[in-house]
């Protein structure tokens, strides 16, 4: 079976185990937000002199205060949105239950039901498979399957990415569109996959085309000017609510267009050119990432809802 991410994930057939190797990004975040000084320095005896260097020290002091990040103002690191712990809590809930409660082949009724297998859309495999679910399943799995994953180590990375990606985006978001976003982006990575691979029997599990959605939708915004990791943090909320890149700025900016063109390159490399990763064997559902990625860039400005070229408050 293949599974989607941001993250390397493995085609997996039936009967055999996956496992990958982790890759993640961790983040911390401060923020300050400190009033300007108003005041004047009184001059005292000494004279205009005296008074000038007073009122001297005084601003510069301000200025120094307005750049410290004190230890209160920084942002808890297991702040996670609810969307996100959510989301996460129901991936390791299935995993734990597929792996400690049902046996073999109930799992595999399971993987039958919920996994999107493109061979469901033709007649003849479906046929021959009996495939359960009917019509309906045909459409719950563009989403189901970003709920199923082949060992805990796929999972973990998935859960690594998200909490990091998906935390940045619901606090933009908010539960009900961060969500939705989820959905559209787990849907257009089974879509990736499917134009790919045709109706073969090549299914795909895994978050990945989602949490891949998710860090494109990210990139959009975090590193903008007082965003979470730019530069000049504003408050908490205010971070996570600078007006986003557009894309075309996107493609002008540097940092940005490099981090992109390298996590097109690594998952085409070990995807596409098939490279080996230490500590798991299949194929990798490089284009079910791709569709998610690209999905994210595209989708991002229909649930923004921070408005095009607004400022935020600092």
């Amino acid at each position: 079976m293949t599974n989607g991410t941001g993250s390397p994930v493995p085609t997996l057939q039936p009967g055999r185990d996956r496992k990958i190797s982790p890759l993640f990004l961790s983040t911390g975040a401060i923020s300050h937000d400190f009033p300007p000084f108003a005041g004047h320095a009184r001059q005292v005896g000494g004279g205009a002199d005296l008074d000038s260097r007073a009122r001297l020290g005084l601003e510069r002091a301000s200025r120094r205060r307005e750049r410290i990040h004190t230890v209160s103002d920084r942002e808890p690191i297991l702040n996670i949105p609810g969307v996100v712990t959510v989301l996460t809590g129901a991936m390791i809930l299935i995993h734990a239950a597929r792996d400690w409660l049902i046996g073999e082949d109930a799992d595999r009724q399971v993987l039958l039901t919920f996994a999107f297998i493109p061979a469901r859309f033709e007649h003849s495999l479906a046929a021959s498979w009996g495939f359960p679910g009917g019509v309906g399943a045909d459409i719950w799995t563009f989403v189901t399957y970003a709920f199923l994953h082949a060992d805990w180590t796929h999972l973990g990375v998935n859960v690594l990415w998200f909490l990091v990606f998906g935390s940045a985006v619901a606090r933009r978001f908010g539960m009900l569109r961060s969500v939705l976003f989820f959905a559209a982006t787990a849907a257009a990575g089974a879509l990736a996959h499917l134009a790919a691979v045709g109706t073969a029997f090549v299914p795909v599990i895994g978050a990945s085309a989602a949490v891949s959605g998710f860090t494109a939708a990210a990139l959009r915004f975090v590193f903008q000017m007082g965003g979470p990791l730019g530069a000049m943090r504003a408050s908490a909320e205010d971070a996570y609510r600078q007006p986003a890149l557009s894309l075309a700025e996107m493609v002008r900016n540097g940092p940005i267009m490099g981090m992109t063109v390298v996590w097109i390159a690594l998952n085409v490399a070990f995807g596409a050119v098939n490279l080996p990763l230490p500590g798991f064997e299949g194929q990798i559902a490089w284009q079910a990432h791709l569709g998610g990625f690209v999905a994210g860039l595209l989708l991002f400005r229909f649930f923004d809802p921070v408005p095009a070229g607004s400022i935020a408050a600092r």
